[in-house]
């Protein structure tokens, strides 16, 4: 019993917030409903597991952005991944001459700074960037620099080679740059 009121507890708690984060993740409130609904179920499931409490709330995030990769995996051969990726594709491909050299050498002065991650203004718009990224790259950012997982561990989760892996981290990077050096007013 004391169980499921500590869960009852925190769907009182957590439950807007894991749907806010949900919706804002796959931006559909049925399938974000019911990946909230299945966190929970698997939440109450594995209560034993959570060591401490205090840490409920980062569990349940945890378990949610497991619900939202595997959500996208089982619909992530969808065309629009592939369009929206050959459109960014095609856009950090102009960073480079014909010889796959850089073509702009110059670094832009805002990255100078040592104290952009303390600056709410940087954090918003690189937020936004990383929002707008193509799905699979935008979890993929979030999975290894995020949540803090390995390549190997991240290969296996998207089923994507190795060589494929750095090539989404080495394309999501630089659409973050262009996006962050257009938006971003220092």
């Amino acid at each position: 019993m004391e169980q499921a009121n500590f869960i009852t507890n925190l769907v009182n708690l957590h439950s807007d917030e894991l749907y806010s984060w949900a919706n804002h993740k796959i931006n559909n409130k049925e399938s974000a409903e019911d990946l909230v609904q299945e966190t929970f179920l698997s939440a109450y499931k594995a209560i034993t597991n959570l060591k401490n409490k205090d840490q409920a709330k980062t569990w349940l995030f945890s378990i949610l952005n497991n619900k939202i990769i595997d959500f996208y995996r089982k619909n992530g051969k969808q065309k629009l991944f592939l369009e929206s990726e050959i459109t960014s594709e095609q856009q950090t491909n102009s960073l480079f001459d014909n010889k796959g050299s850089w073509e702009n050498t110059s670094v832009n002065d805002l990255w100078e700074s040592e104290n952009l991650l303390d600056n709410l203004d940087f954090i918003s718009t690189l937020k936004s960037c990383t929002d707008n990224l193509p799905n699979r790259w935008g979890l993929v950012i979030t999975s290894k620099y995020s949540l803090g997982k390995n390549s190997s561990e991240i290969c296996k989760e998207f089923d994507i080679t190795s060589s494929n892996y750095w090539q989404i981290i080495h394309r999501a990077k630089l659409q973050l740059k262009i996006c962050v050096e257009k938006n971003w007013i220092n």
